[in-house]
């Protein structure tokens, strides 16, 4: 029988970050572990929209526990704030994950003069992660999950010289670079679990063929070109529900069974039930090197597991 959303445990006395759980396949995610009994951390950056979601939600499941936190990661002061609101709410972090993000957008800067792109997808989730650090490594079997995409495959490690890819800027090149990231993130930080022997885990999920808003997103910016008129229209007619696509990342946050590092998606690339996948062009040490190291220099936050741990 293949993983359904019907195999979520139990998750009563757990909490659930969620970043993008406005909408999309953050929204779906937030509802179906609301479901199974989380506390529901909403981190979203349109307040009106996360009201709305988080009445949908009630009115699936009346008794959930739910908040809002405000949550821009295209500005690392509004990452710091939230972070500090979450930690003086919770003593305990169970799922943290990375969902929100956007693609292939035209180029631009966020607040701190990151490209878009690389400052919503990677930065502003390195910096929530280093913030969230020390609680996430004293909830024993605590697991952080990113989001990935088969992107990923058109992507490049990154440049510490050109993080923000000023020279020969291309959205969809950017886009494969950010979600190649992500998965190098979370190979990274489980190298580092387990070089401090902590009961963690981080995996990545890539959520397939999903009608969810980010394409229409990237088309009302502009984005994308041709490709992205396209992908709307791609989407629309055979991508899979929310539901269907949030179970990748449902599946690495919750299934007992997930090991450390591992990588999920739909059965056939781009739509079927979750499975996991193989890390074709796994993370070398050199990629996660050049990560660490951006992610250092351009938010001024570390993500140190073992610093983490010394500091409880």
């Amino acid at each position: 029988m293949f993983w359904s959303a019907r195999d979520i445990p139990d998750l009563h006395g757990k909490t659930v970050v969620i970043t993008g759980a406005n909408g999309g396949l953050g929204l779906a995610s937030a509802k179906a572990m609301a479901g199974k009994g989380a506390r529901i951390v909403m981190a979203a950056r349109n307040q009106a929209k996360a009201v709305d979601a988080r009445d949908e939600i009630l009115a699936a499941h009346p008794d959930a526990s739910l908040e809002i936190v405000e949550l821009d990661l295209g500005s690392l002061a509004s990452v710091a704030s939230a972070a500090e609101q979450i930690a003086a709410a919770h003593d305990r972090i169970d799922v943290l994950m990375c969902n929100a993000g956007v693609m292939a957008m035209p180029q631009g800067t966020t607040e701190d003069g990151f490209d878009t792109q690389m400052g919503i997808n990677v930065l502003g989730h390195w910096a929530l992660i280093s913030h969230l650090l020390p609680m996430l490594v004293t909830t024993p079997g605590a697991r952080v999950v990113t989001l990935s995409s088969t992107a990923q495959h058109t992507g490049t490690a990154i440049d510490p010289d050109d993080p923000h890819m000023r020279e020969k800027f291309d959205e969809w090149r950017m886009y494969g670079q950010t979600k190649l990231a992500m998965r190098h993130l979370a190979v990274g930080l489980q190298q580092q679990f387990d070089a401090a022997g902590v009961d963690a885990k981080a995996l990545s999920a890539q959520p397939g063929l999903t009608n969810s808003d980010l394409q229409t997103t990237t088309h009302s910016h502009g984005g994308a070109g041709l490709l992205g008129s396209m992908s709307v229209k791609l989407v629309e007619t055979i991508g899979m529900s929310t539901d269907r696509g949030a179970l990748s990342q449902l599946r690495a946050a919750t299934d007992p069974d997930a090991p450390g590092a591992g990588f999920y998606g739909p059965l056939f690339a781009t739509n079927g039930p979750p499975v996991r996948k193989p890390l074709v062009r796994p993370g070398t040490e050199s990629a996660i090197d050049a990560l660490w190291r951006v992610g250092e220099a351009e938010t001024g936050l570390e993500i140190d597991v073992a610093a983490a741990l010394a500091a409880n």
